[in-house]
């Protein structure tokens, strides 16, 4: 065998199908069309889920349930314990600086404040919403909790 026997045949593009041009190319008279029927017409379209007369797999297999999860507001959870660890006292803590240090994580609408750990410092967290727990202790320490009003 030759090297330049190798990829002899082999090519790039593939030549169209020449159809309707003759017996002598195969592709003649019907055009690989077949004889009759709607699917040698001009214009014929299959519909996709189609399936001869059987009842499609779409309608064999029941409707169930409604998933809000499009519409849903995706909330961000930050406990108070966290918040307490990774700011110094004095600190407006905002939305921004929660997900530059971490705690605020993923994608999200809304960030809410949960109770769970104790805060030993003043801080001022600014976020969309505040469990009760989460409020009455941070004013406890001597912080603030502040709204952003949800649009």
């Amino acid at each position: 065998m030759m090297i330049d026997d190798v990829h002899q045949g082999i090519h790039t593009q593939k030549p169209r199908k020449r159809v309707g041009r003759g017996i002598g190319s195969g592709h003649g008279k019907t055009s690989g069309r077949g004889h009759k029927g709607a699917k040698s017409r001009s214009g014929y379209a299959r519909h996709f889920n189609h399936e001869g007369g059987q009842m499609p797999l779409f309608r064999r297999i029941a409707k169930r349930g409604f998933n809000n999860n499009e519409f849903a507001v995706r909330v961000s959870e930050v406990n108070v314990g966290a918040i307490n660890d990774a700011f110094d006292a004095g600190t407006v803590v905002t939305v921004e600086m929660l997900v530059a240090k971490g705690l605020a994580k993923g994608r999200f609408d809304v960030v809410k404040i949960l109770g769970d750990g104790e805060v030993s410092k003043k801080l001022t967290v600014t976020a969309h919403r505040f469990s009760a727990s989460a409020e009455q202790k941070l004013t406890a320490a001597g912080g603030t909790a502040d709204r952003i009003p949800q649009v």
